[in-house]
């Protein structure tokens, strides 16, 4: 509750935020901090967005559960909120959590204190009883709870589209579809041991190792001794890749030199071949590129041009030169290559058939550059460059020694004693190249481009060891005068921040060293002490991720976590932490694929460690869901068996939440089933199918029963045998099931897997049956509230049309006749004789003949009963609903016109378009006529005459009369004149004679009274009214009415679907992030909805004692406003005018911001318009006559405004101007809509599930004209009717009993009943005769007060008056809802303003300029009549309009001027 005790700062007049608003806020809290607190402690609990007024799951969960799977269930009472919050805090672990941010307690009660510090209200005053309930703890609660948000989850931002791609986050060809890999080695060493060459010039002394060994020491044994260096040089090389075949060539003539080249290229055919070059004892390469070597006799140095040497090795290769100027090589061996092209291109000319051997994929390295020579440090040996490349971990430990200038018990002949294998990564010396691979590895990553680093580091396990010890060789030369080159060119990396690490773990080694010699010689033993590397490596990673990724940066740890998974002490940590990478999204999928994770992976689910069960299905859910190619890897070593046993219920995790990590495993089986008829037949078993039914049952996890629904679904799709097996196990029964499940987007799983279980190819009797029987059952989905569901059925229904389209021609064919018959019978009431007792019709039938009394086939079957339900989709309200609706009928009616039944069907079409247009032309409104449907949708069986025209209203607005009317004139327009499958006007509504059910009728009881006051108003017609453009849904594309309609309909649901499993889980949205620009928005709005509130309670007794007649707007809507509604704390007026449009206004600054059309069919109106969600980003309401709801977002910008939601509330409404229509009342806190009119019940719709949860009996045969609840708990619903009755609902009671009591103390149509949310509660009604009355829940006899609130000395003379003498009329009734005040507009252009006590407060009349914008001045404005009048929910501020006129005014309280905080 609010302390009012204290005054609030003023408000800023600007109430839009921005970022100059929000840093002035956030910095006045952090100003008021101490120096120890934080932002975040200003910033509070994430403001956790609970879409669909549902709880949300802890963020430290393996797995959070997804906003738009999720939802459904029904909304969570007050009382539990708290327990919600104690359950988050204890699952999160030791991470404390800042408390939530409360909502702004718009719909709450009053404010426990006034301004002097007394209660504001005492318990007598209360209504309802309500005091206890306010100070109760449950309450209490629900005050500080988290607010609701609804209509915001995905399926809503999306509709259930699959978004387009972006760009950045493509699905990276990670994959090495032109992997190579180096078969053959040439191992050329041109030393000529004992012989410089007379080109070098060597230091005294110098450095002489060759392979390591000294090849100087004995005299006479050159032979032995070239054969060790080769013999060395080889088992080096093979330490790097032993399934290379080496070949030695020792001091090799020219012609053996191009033998053995040519011999490798002949054996390697397409792959890679390995050209190592040793010149130390052959003169340098000369400029030219040339490289030496000997005659036969050895008498002479030889020259072999790069030219001749890549004719004989040809491509792919890699070189490596190890010899002094070898930069010379690298510059001219491109400029050969260049001329092998030019010279091939010349001969291809000549003769196109010839063949050339490629010579351009080649890969070099190079010791040094082009005038350097190799180091002679005789600490070194003279093959540095060599060593660098074959055996980095000894020549970086020399190198170590060499550089390091502390003294080191270690000297450079230990090193070669540290202990252990190179392949032992738990020893000391396979430790050191553990991480020396994972430092070079991460070197490359951060500072290659992704291409460059697969070519090199990912193709060839040969190129990439190589190319790993060349970063270091670049290291080492560079310390040593020399700059080794390679192409591909690489960036400089010999100064990368990773190799201080390498020297910390090389020192740390070598410190231990000496005890591990000492240990080894007999001395006490020694355990090695591992280094803390990859621990110290893995916590930088994990700071990465806490940051959040910014700018998606790709983590430079990550080779590191690859290298970790070959660790199974640090696996487990690795896992968790690469799961929490890849949760950020496709980009971070991408790149660790692109690393080389998958091989890892794909390894790890052969092992049988039972805590890495649930990280490895996170895992491998992330992958599928960026990269669904993964099937033919799953299917190898039996891969997919791992997810198969997880997804068995009696399957064990070690997690709590066991039904997430099902559901994952549910979505890996299917899509390794998608389109993989392999996956499918090693899936298929009735254990599997029984597994994913008794999923089913799982009530808490929506996400693990959609997953099951589309797991069977790609099980069975084009997969007979799955089918069989399926119907076998009744799956296709249980599916039907689902039909009502709570989740909208389970109920759209089930409709996918019930679409892919139609067609079984051996169509018998039998499987017809069963189609049949699935057909029939899901019918009653039409009526589903959520569109996306309704898509899904629409794609099911074109399976089925396509499946049985010979039945659906003719039942296409019998609809046109039905509509010829009833068009003519229409017709013929005009002349309806009642003195004969019989029709006579003015004209003949045109186009009759003996098939119109042929008994209809089609009539109660499957077909005829599911193309009724397409024609009523196709005027769905839904855009993308109504238009997959039209496709299917386009294509049902262009097959009937090519089929046998085509010569008469088309003459049917002509006759009904002819009709529809004469009917237009003749009467701009149609005639009117009774609908010929039964409120199921189905006509019932007509007679051979039609019946007189003075029928009972019983038929729905939905009846098969409206239906084709709309849809199958549209359709044979579309047909015959090749219109738009959209019209850019709505369909056409048929008028229906008003008739007024009331059942008996009270004695001496005029007619009028029980019809609503404006039944008699003239429509307006400005001069220029402007159709506005309807909005529409994200992602709409229009179908080309251009093109050929085809069958069935693709759905994107499964894509869509998919799509949960690339999003973050883990963390919270970003805005409900603190700290982010979202969230610091929220924070805003949160603290400017607060100051709102404390701003304008204390001005409820001002408001109550004095006039409303202060000025505050007038400005022009351009039509007649019928309904307005006020934002609770933006300045935007919603105004809905006796059209179809719906216009936004900064009422504050006289601006209209937005103007669309509802998109009403002709003589249909808005009935209501709501706000709803405005604690923080609100979204627009509307409800219409035809009953229909519909709902925007962005409703205040004219190019961003969508359509976010629209379904048809009430399917049976007639749809008039004059009638009660639709009426709705919103519960926010419950979010339910609660909608009736002229209906015989009240339709209780849930935000969450989005599907009508109960049907309240009305209990009255009038129509029922207003609603409110209780604003409590939401469960009490109070209704007013068209014969004065009001009665009181109680919800949590059986329909058929929860009416509690009714008061009949009105006796002419109710104008309004609402109860307040705050002030007194006051439950106020006010009747047409001009009474008002004040009611309370436990008084179940009488008014507690009753008020003449128009005078009995006004009405029955101006428009819209009664003329029953008997008082004025009211034509509104508007109450505020904290201030104990309400207005009554009468019919004589008054707005009488009073004080719940009867006090009156004073009257206005609207300001009307003597002219409008119609075709004639207004009357005088005695007789015109109060058209709307609207409070604001927390100001004082009240806005009216008048009947034939545009012009809107605002009138303020008088007094409340600068007591408003400035708002």
């Amino acid at each position: 509750m609010l302390a009012l005790a204290t005054p609030t700062p003023r408000l800023s007049n600007q109430y839009y935020p921005n970022d100059e608003n929000i840093r002035e806020y956030v910095s006045a809290q952090i100003r008021q901090l101490s120096p120890e607190r934080s932002l975040r402690a200003v910033m509070g609990k994430p403001l956790v967005r609970q879409n669909s007024g549902h709880s949300v799951e802890p963020v430290e969960r393996s797995v959070r559960r997804s906003t738009s799977t999720a939802t459904g269930r029904s909304i969570p009472s007050a009382a539990s909120t708290s327990e919600r919050d104690d359950v988050a805090s204890t699952a999160s672990g030791d991470t404390a959590k800042p408390k939530a941010l409360v909502r702004s307690n718009t719909d709450l009660g009053p404010r426990r204190q006034s301004l002097s510090g007394k209660p504001d209200i005492t318990e007598e005053e209360m209504r309802h009883g309500y005091e206890e309930q306010y100070n109760s703890t449950k309450y209490l609660e629900h005050l500080s709870s988290t607010f609701f948000m609804h209509y915001t989850d995905k399926r809503h931002e999306t509709g259930g589209k699959p978004r387009r791609e972006n760009p950045n986050h493509n699905t990276s060809e990670w994959r090495m579809r032109d992997r190579l890999k180096t078969v053959s080695a040439a191992l050329i060493m041109c030393l000529n041991i004992g012989v410089d060459p007379p080109d070098v010039v060597k230091t005294n002394p110098t450095a002489k190792l060759e392979c390591w060994i000294d090849p100087t020491p004995v005299i006479g044994t050159n032979s032995k001794t070239m054969e060790q260096i080769g013999k060395k040089l080889q088992e080096q090389y093979e330490l790097l890749s032993i399934r290379v075949r080496y070949k030695q060539y020792l001091d090799p003539s020219v012609e053996e030199t191009q033998k053995f080249c040519k011999s490798l290229r002949r054996n390697a055919k397409d792959e890679r071949i390995l050209f190592h070059y040793n010149g130390h004892g052959v003169p340098m390469p000369t400029p030219s590129g040339e490289i030496w070597v000997f005659n036969r006799n050895y008498t002479q140095y030889i020259p072999v041009s790069l030219y001749d040497l890549q004719i004989w090795l040809g491509a792919p290769s890699l070189y490596v030169f190890d010899c002094s100027n070898a930069g010379n090589i690298i510059a001219n061996f491109d400029r050969f290559v260049e001329k092998h092209e030019e010279e091939d291109a010349e001969a291809k000319k000549k003769d196109p058939n010839l063949q050339f051997p490629t010579h351009g994929d080649n890969i070099q390295l190079a010791a040094c550059g082009k005038t350097e020579s190799l180091p002679t440090d005789p600490n070194l040996p003279a093959d540095l460059f060599t060593c660098c490349l074959t055996t980095p971990i000894e020549i970086s430990l020399r190198f170590f020694l060499l550089n390091n200038p502390l003294p080191c018990e270690v000297n450079l002949k230990d090193v070669t004693r540290i202990p252990g294998r190179l392949a032992e990564r738990r020893s000391p010396l396979g430790e050191l190249n553990w991480i020396f691979t994972a430092i070079t590895d991460t070197i490359a990553w951060n500072l290659l481009p992704r291409a460059t680093f697969k070519k090199l580091f990912r193709q060839d396990l040969m190129v990439a060891a190589l190319f790993r010890n060349f970063l270091l060789s670049e290291r080492i030369m560079r310390a040593n005068g020399c700059h080794p080159m390679s192409v591909p060119s690489l960036p400089e990396t010999h100064n990368h921040p990773l190799w201080q690490a390498w020297d910390l773990t090389i020192e740390m080694v070598l410190a231990q060293l000496p005890a591990m010699i000492a240990a080894e010689d007999g001395g006490s033993p020694y355990e090695y002490v591992h280094s803390e590397f990859f621990t110290d490596q893995l916590t930088a990673f994990e700071v990465y991720l806490a940051q959040g990724a910014p700018n998606q940066e790709s983590p430079s740890q990550l080779p590191i976590v690859l290298q970790v998974l070959l660790s199974q002490v640090h696996r487990l940590r690795a896992l968790i932490l690469l799961s929490r990478f890849l949760d950020m999204g496709a980009w971070a999928v991408n790149l660790a694929l692109t690393i080389g994770i998958f091989p890892y992976v794909l390894k790890l689910l052969q092992s049988a460690a039972f805590e890495l069960k649930p990280v490895m299905i996170f895992i491998w859910a992330r992958i599928l869901a960026v990269d669904g190619a993964c099937q033919a890897d799953l299917i190898k070593d039996n891969g997919y068996q791992y997810f198969l046993t997880m997804l068995n219920p009696n399957a064990n995790l070690p997690v709590p939440n066991e039904s997430e990590h099902r559901a994952m495993s549910a979505f890996i089986i299917a899509m390794f089933c998608r389109g993989f008829s392999q996956g499918q037949t090693v899936c298929l078993s009735p254990e599997l199918i029984e597994t994913c039914i008794s999923h089913f049952r799982d009530a808490d996890n929506p996400l693990l029963r959609q997953w099951s629904c589309l797991c069977l679904s790609m099980l069975w799709a084009d997969f007979p045998e799955a089918k069989w097996v399926g119907i076998r196990c009744q799956a296709h029964q249980k599916l039907c099931e689902m039909a009502l499940d709570e989740v909208p987007e389970v109920r759209a799983a089930a409709l996918h897997a019930l679409n892919n279980f139609l067609g079984i190819p051996d169509l018998t009797a039998q499987v017809a049956h069963y189609e049949e029987c699935v057909a029939s059952t899901i019918m009653i989905m039409t009526n589903d509230g959520n569109s996306m569901v309704r898509r899904e059925l629409l794609v099911f229904f074109s399976t089925f049309v396509k499946r049985y389209q010979n039945k659906f021609l003719v039942a296409a064919f019998e609809q046109l006749l039905e509509e010829k018959e009833y068009l003519i019978g229409s017709e013929a009431k005009e002349n309806w004789n009642p003195q004969h007792g019989s029709l006579s019709r003015r004209s003949s039938r045109p186009g009759s003949d003996d098939d119109d009394d042929l008994q209809r086939v089609s009539m109660g079957s499957v077909q005829g009963t599911m193309w009724m339900h397409l024609l009523v989709l196709s005027i769905d309200p839904h855009p993308d609903v109504a238009q997959d609706a039209k496709i299917i009928v386009d294509y049902i009616h262009e097959a009937l016109l090519v089929s046998p039944l085509g010569p008469k069907a088309q003459p049917l079409m002509s006759f009904i378009v002819r009709f529809s247009r004469r009917a237009a032309t003749s009467n701009p409104q149609p005639a009117s006529r009774q609908p010929s449907a039964a409120p199921n949708g189905r006509r019932t069986p007509m007679s051979s005459s039609p019946a007189p025209p003075t029928l009972p209203r019983n038929e729905s607005y939905l009846s098969a009369g409206m239906r084709r009317t709309a849809s199958m004139a549209a359709a044979m327009k579309r047909l015959t004149f090749g219109g738009s499958s959209e019209e850019s006007q709505p369909p056409q509504a048929i008028h229906v004679t008003q008739h007024y059910p009331g059942g008996p009728k009270r004695s001496r009881v005029p007619e009028e009274w029980s019809r609503p006051p404006d039944v008699h108003d003239p429509e307006s017609k400005p001069k220029a009214y402007a159709k506005a453009k309807s909005p529409k849904p994200r992602g709409f594309q229009k179908y080309d009415p251009s093109s050929t309609p085809t069958l069935p309909l693709k759905s994107g649901f499964f894509d869509w679907s998919i799509e949960y499993f690339g999003e973050p889980q883990m963390r919270p949205n970003e805005p409900d992030e603190p700290g982010s620009d979202d969230y610091n928005k929220k924070l805003w709005r949160r603290s400017r909805n607060e100051k709102v509130l404390n701003c304008t309670q204390p001005l409820k007794g001002v408001a109550g004692t004095s006039p409303w007649d202060v000025p505050a707007g007038f400005f022009n809507n351009g039509s007649q406003p019928t309904k307005m509604c006020f934002h609770q704390f933006e300045d935007h007026l919603a105004i809905a005018d006796d059209h179809d449009s719906i216009c936004i206004w900064d009422w504050t600054n006289h601006t209209r911001l937005c103007r669309f059309s509802n998109g009403n069919p002709p003589g249909t109106r808005i009935n209501e318009a709501r706000f709803i969600n405005e604690d923080d980003s609100a979204l627009l309401l509307t409800g219409s006559s035809d009953g229909v709801v519909k709902i925007f977002r962005n409703y205040e910008s004219d190019k961003n405004i969508e359509l976010v939601s629209a379904f048809r509330a009430l399917t049976d409404l007639v749809p008039s101007t004059k009638n009660a229509g639709l009426v709705l009342d919103w519960q926010q806190g419950q979010g339910r809509l609660l909608v009736a009119g002229d209906v015989k019940v009240i339709r209780v719709w849930n935000a969450a599930t989005e599907i009508c949860t109960n049907d309240i009996p009305a209990r009255s045969s009038s129509p029922l004209t207003s609603l409110t609840h209780d604003a409590v708990e939401g469960s009490t619903l109070i209704a007013g009717y068209g014969d004065g009755a009001i009665r009181v609902f109680d919800q949590r009671i059986k329909p058929a009993l929860a009416m509690t009591h009714v008061w009949r103390k009105h006796n002419q149509w109710i104008t309004n009943v609402h109860m307040q949310r705050g002030g007194f509660r006051e439950l106020v009604s006010g009747c047409r005769d001009g009474e008002v009355k004040l009611w309370d829940l436990r008084n179940e006899k009488e008014a507690i007060r009753t008020i003449r609130a128009i005078p009995p000395t006004e009405g029955g003379g101006g428009v819209g008056g009664s003329g029953s003498g008997r008082g004025g009329v009211m034509r509104g009734l508007s109450v505020h809802e904290h201030a104990p005040v309400f207005a009554a507009g009468s019919s004589s252009h008054e707005l009488r303003l009073y004080h719940t006590n009867g006090k009156q407060l004073n009257v206005l009349s609207p300001t009307i300029p003597s002219t409008y914008t119609g075709t004639h001045l207004l009357q005088s404005h005695r007789h015109t009549p109060i058209a709307s009048a609207a409070f604001h929910p927390h100001r004082m501020v009240l806005a009216g309009g008048a009947v034939g006129s545009g012009w809107v005014n605002v009138w303020r309280c008088r007094g409340v001027e600068g007591r408003e905080g400035g708002i």
